[in-house]
C-alpha cells in the first residue's frame, strides 16, 4: 500500500501538481498538525563531525562501507569488519548532538508538554550513531552502533563499552587488517558466541516490527519533516510520497534541494531547524512568507 501511493505521489509531483517553494512553515500548519514525524539521514549527523561514508571520500583504509557493512563481508573476515565498526564507535562517542538533534529534542518537549495535547510526534532516524537517543518517541530503523546481537543465540542488547573487545583497542589508528582471531572478537555473554553489530547491512531486509511501526507512524502523519537525507534509499524515499499523497504536508531540510516539497530550507540543519520548528535556543523566533 505505502509503494502503491508513493508512486501515485511521484507521478503527480512530475506533473506540477505539487508546487514547492523556498518558503517557512505555517505558523497555523505547525500548530494545528495533528501528528508530526521527523525523517533523519545522514546530513542531520554529518554537522556533529560523524562521516556519511558515501560519495568522494567515503572510505575506510581502502574500503567503501558497502564493501564492509554485509552479511557476506562478515562472514568472510568478522575481524576487519569488526574493526570497522570499533573505529566508528570509538568515533561518534567523541561527538555530540548539534543544534538540529537540539531542536527536535526541544520540540519534542514542548509537544508532550502541551496542555490541552493536540499533538503528536515522532522521530524516524536511518542513523545508527545514537545521538538521537535523547528522543522519547524514536525509531532507529537501521539500528544502533551501540547495540549488538549474537550470531548464536540471537541475544540482543546495548552495548557502550569502549573498546567493546580488548583487542580491538587501538586498531581504530591502524591502515592495515589486523586478523583478529575470533576468539578475541566482541562475544555474547549469555552463550560466548560471535556478537555482530546490531544494524541492518546491505542486502539485508528491515526486520518487520520496525517496518510495522514506521507504517503506524506515516499512515497519521500529516506534516512530515525531511531532515538531512537524499531521498536515495529505501525505503525511506518513499515515505514523503507516501505521506504527500494522503494528503499530508512535506517540509525539507538539508544543504541541497532533494525531494519536491510544501516547504523547503537550504542550509545547515542546524541552522534552520530550530527557527522553523520555533524552538531555537529557547525562542519562538518565526517568520511566515
Amino acid at each position: 500500500m505505502l509503494q502503491e501511493s508513493a508512486k501515485a505521489s511521484s507521478l503527480e509531483r512530475s506533473q506540477g501538481q505539487y508546487q514547492g517553494g523556498p518558503q517557512l512553515i505555517d505558523v497555523t500548519l505547525l500548530k494545528t498538525s495533528k501528528h508530526i514525524v521527523a525523517l533523519c539521514g545522514a546530513g542531520l549527523s554529518a554537522e556533529s563531525g560523524v562521516p556519511t561514508f558515501r560519495g568522494e571520500g567515503g572510505f575506510w583504509r581502502t574500503f567503501q562501507a558497502t564493501e564492509l557493512a554485509t552479511p557476506k563481508a562478515f562472514e568472510k573476515n568478522p575481524s576487519r569488519v569488526w574493526e570497522f565498526y570499533h573505529y566508528r564507535r570509538e568515533l561518534v562517542l567523541t561527538k555530540k548532538p548539534n543544534r538540529a538533534h537540539k531542536a527536535l529534542v526541544d520540540f519534542e518537549k514542548k509537544v508532550l508538554s502541551a496542555d490541552p495535547k493536540t499533538q503528536t510526534f515522532a522521530v524516524i532516524t536511518q542513523n545508527v550513531d545514537g545521538l538521537s537517543s535523547n528522543i522519547k518517541n524514536l525509531i532507529e530503523m537501521h539500528g544502533s552502533l551501540f547495540k549488538t546481537r549474537c550470531t548464536k543465540c540471537g541475544d540482543r542488547r546495548e552495548n557502550y563499552d569502549s573498546p567493546i573487545a580488548l583487542a580491538l583497542k587501538g586498531t581504530e589508528n591502524s591502515q592495515f587488517d589486523i586478523n583478529l582471531p575470533i576468539e578475541k572478537l566482541p562475544s555474547c555473554s549469555k552463550c560466548k558466541g560471535l556478537l555482530r553489530p546490531d544494524v541492518v547491512w546491505f542486502e539485508e531486509c528491515l526486520d518487520n516490527d520496525i517496518l510495522m511501526k514506521i507504517n503506524v507512524e506515516l499512515e497519521r502523519c500529516d506534516l512530515l519533516l525531511v531532515i538531512g537525507t537524499s531521498g536515495l534509499v529505501y525505503p525511506a524515499a518513499a515515505y514523503a510520497s507516501f505521506v504527500s499523497a494522503r494528503g499530508g504536508k512535506i517540509a525539507v531540510f538539508n544543504i541541497e534541494k532533494t525531494y519536491d516539497a510544501d516547504f523547503e530550507f537550504i542550509g545547515p540543519c542546524g541552522e534552520v531547524l530550530g527557527n522553523a520548528l520555533m524552538v531555537n535556543d529557547g525562542e519562538d523566533k518565526h517568520e511566515v512568507v
